[in-house]
């Protein structure tokens, strides 16, 4: 028996063509006013907003409508003492915020401007044993947060000289998160999900330890992603959302699917997300 198709309807009147000058405008005045309602209510997730804010002006070829000053200025305030990152100034540091500050501060080429020694070893002390990774003090595991740890490391270029974490010990526990259905879960035996799997297959491609993949299999796991809409869900039996347009083809892709047509219909994705 099948599972059941949930998906939506897109309408006639739907933007078919991507308004790329509106999104710039919104992302480039994100946040001018610092009383604005949507901007105060978004402070938990600050750094990685700004970090999804510069890479898509960045792909817009738009990089220089950002106060980068400015940007680099709030990254530095985010560190600890501990030498994690909080989201914002006033927030407890994790290391998810952590990467996101990395990956801005790599992008603006201002690495040097906080503590990376306290970062590397920020991120060192939230292996466990069993290789798995916390995401701050109060010990949530999660494979996102493997694929924070080596992601950040390997940019500031830790993850293979003086490595502060147990490379065996992460892959194996990446691993132990293998499904029968090729994808993977967040825990040992928990569900297949698009955003997990992503994290598990970037962590593996950094590491060089794509071969334990299943290829085939998890590619088809992802083509039944897609729904007749041209959307993509993240699980069996859920909505399309477009954010799984961005982890879906970009896993197949990872995993050696690299002609895409063969598993999803690009051109449908395309057509859905301006609507």
């Amino acid at each position: 028996m099948g599972t059941i198709v949930k998906d939506v309807t897109l309408k006639e009147d739907a933007p078919k063509n991507f308004l790329m000058s509106k999104h710039i405008e919104y992302i480039a005045n994100y946040g001018a006013n610092k009383e604005d309602y949507e901007y105060c209510m978004t402070e938990y997730l600050r750094l990685s907003g700004i970090y999804w804010g510069l890479t898509a002006v960045d792909l817009m070829h738009c990089r220089d409508r950002m106060n980068e000053n400015e940007i680099v200025e709030f990254v530095v305030s985010c560190q600890k003492d501990c030498g994690g990152f909080g989201p914002a100034p006033d927030h407890d540091p994790s290391i998810l915020y952590t990467l996101s500050a990395i990956q801005v501060l790599c992008m603006l080429d201002k690495v040097e401007k906080i503590d990376v020694e306290k970062a590397v070893d920020f991120i060192g002390g939230l292996q466990n044993e069993d290789g798995s990774f916390s995401g701050d003090e109060w010990g949530e595991v999660d494979t996102r947060f493997s694929f924070c740890a080596v992601t950040a490391l390997s940019l500031v270029g830790r993850l293979w000289e003086n490595c502060p974490i147990n490379v065996a010990k992460t892959v194996e526990f990446i691993l132990s998160c293998m499904n029968f259905d090729g994808g993977f879960g967040c825990r040992p035996g928990s569900e297949s999900h698009s955003g997990q799997i992503y994290c598990c297959v970037g962590a593996l491609s950094v590491l060089g330890e794509l071969h334990h993949v299943d290829d085939d299999l998890l590619g088809w796991w992802l083509c039944e992603r897609q729904l007749p809409s041209g959307g993509l869900n993240g699980r069996p039996e859920k909505m399309p959302d477009v954010c799984y347009s961005w982890w879906v083809p970009i896993v197949a892709g990872d995993a050696g699917q690299t002609s895409l047509d063969r598993w999803i219909e690009v051109e449908t994705i395309h057509s859905r997300i301006p609507g």
